[in-house]
């Protein structure tokens, strides 16, 4: 069964071209997309996503804010922090946020994809088999 994601971002462009990368992995499902801080945490509540790829810059309720608020309500889901801005988070907040990983927007989609595989790998091992 694939792994769902829901990517958070609020440029178009960026949110397609990441969505169609995605799509082409089989062992990956896109199960739904968000444009705002809000959006996503409506979205990741309903659709329970096995990892969320979240953007920082976005309108409403940013990056950081949506981060805290998933560590509190859906703590075994990993998130993936995909930014321009990798270096204004240092890793002791982004582990206080319950960032799994960042990646920086000009490192590519073959890194972030690398970075997911592997968290989702890890979360599996740790995780209990579905009854």
């Amino acid at each position: 069964m694939p792994k769902r994601i829901l990517i958070v971002e609020d440029e178009i462009s960026v949110r397609h071209a990441v969505r169609t990368f995605l799509e082409y992995q089989a062992h990956l499902e896109v199960c739904g997309e968000a444009a705002n801080g809000v959006e996503a945490m409506e979205k990741a509540t309903a659709l329970r996503p096995d990892l969320i790829l979240l953007d920082l810059s976005m309108p409403i309720m940013n990056g950081v804010e949506v981060a805290s608020l998933i560590r509190a309500r859906m703590p075994a889901t990993p998130v993936v922090v995909y930014t321009m801005f990798d270096d204004v988070l240092g890793k002791p907040l982004a582990a206080t946020l319950g960032i799994a990983a960042i990646v920086s927007k000009s490192d590519g989609l073959t890194k972030l994809l690398a970075r997911i595989d592997a968290l989702l790998a890890s979360n599996a091992l740790v995780q209990p088999p579905a009854a």
